[in-house]
């Protein structure tokens, strides 16, 4: 045998014990998977995991398709529904509630912006929730949501005060000291309210009024009061007069208005506006009617002057 023949002869005998030893350790791999396998598939499941693997699907499912057909909101309120009925059965629902401090707004209208409802439980009640939905209510300044366990339930609300109706764009709403609106719609309660109009007055109403509320005659015969470019307020009193008032030195113009008012009867008389926007003199207009009657008795009294006979000396 030739050198090519040994060679050839060495390199077979090496794939062969090769193959051999790969065998040998892909069977050695088999019996160790085994071994280790045995423990997991011998073991036996709880009892009921297939139930649940089952109704977990099933959830996946009606979730998957109540989010792809909009329905989420539906389905987590009923979620919402059958956790608070697992509660009430195990002693937890609302027995007693009570609610106190609320004047212009019903318990029905309170509970329904808490989000009680006559299905909802005590332990899953959210109390901070329930409290920011109500301060999110336009007449409600603060409340106090308490869970007394195992089934009461304690609401206690501060109400705002109506303090002036305001009128912006033609529109006319209820607002509180503050300027907050309580009311797009005026109740007929709320129908004597002082009316302050313009825009800027729903926040500048309060200091004003103030004001005027040292006037009590003259806070009588307002009809509205109205805030000029944001800067300065007119009156318009319920005989249609007009009174202008100055951007600063409001209260010493209204004194001076009530001291006319009180020795002349200025309020009285047939004009049309009085301005007090210069600090030094009071200019009154009159009526269209009172001016012609005004230029007719000075035309009348000129023309008696002219007829007076003259005195010896050339002097009327």
């Amino acid at each position: 045998m030739d050198g090519r023949g040994r060679i050839a002869e060495s390199l077979i005998d090496g794939l062969v014990r090769a193959g051999r030893h790969a065998s040998e350790l892909w069977g050695e791999w088999q019996r160790a998977m085994r071994r280790w396998s045995k423990p997991l598939v011998e073991l036996e499941p709880p009892r009921g995991v297939g139930t649940a693997a089952t109704a977990l699907f099933f959830l996946g499912t009606a979730v998957y398709g109540a989010a792809c057909g909009g329905h989420v909101p539906t389905l987590l309120q009923e979620l919402r529904n059958f956790r608070d009925a697992t509660a009430n059965a195990f002693g937890f629902r609302i027995e007693a509630i009570t609610i106190t401090g609320q004047y212009q707004l019903t318990e029905a209208e309170i509970l329904a912006a808490a989000g009680v409802t006559p299905r909802s439980s005590l332990l899953f009640l959210d109390a901070a929730a329930a409290r920011a939905e109500l301060l999110a209510k336009a007449w409600i300044a603060d409340a106090t949501v308490l869970k007394l366990y195992p089934g009461r339930l304690h609401i206690a609300v501060t109400e705002r005060e109506p303090f002036a109706l305001w009128q912006r764009d033609g529109k006319v709403a209820v607002i509180d000291a503050d300027g907050i609106v309580l009311e797009t719609v005026v109740p007929m309660q709320f129908a004597s309210l002082p009316l302050v109009v313009g825009r800027g007055a729903d926040r500048k109403a309060k200091d004003f009024l103030a004001i005027l509320d040292k006037f009590p005659a003259l806070r009588a015969q307002v009809y509205a009061s109205v805030l000029v470019a944001e800067r300065r307020w007119n009156l318009k009193l319920k005989n249609g007069i007009d009174v202008r008032l100055p951007e600063n030195g409001v209260e010493s113009a209204l004194q001076t208005l009530a001291m006319l008012d009180r020795d002349k009867k200025l309020l009285s008389r047939d004009i049309v506006a009085v301005d007090l926007r210069l600090a030094d003199r009071v200019t009154v207009k009159l009526s269209e009617g009172a001016a012609l009657a005004r230029e007719e008795a000075m035309r009348e009294r000129l023309k008696d002057l002219g007829k007076k006979p003259r005195r010896p000396g050339g002097h009327a």
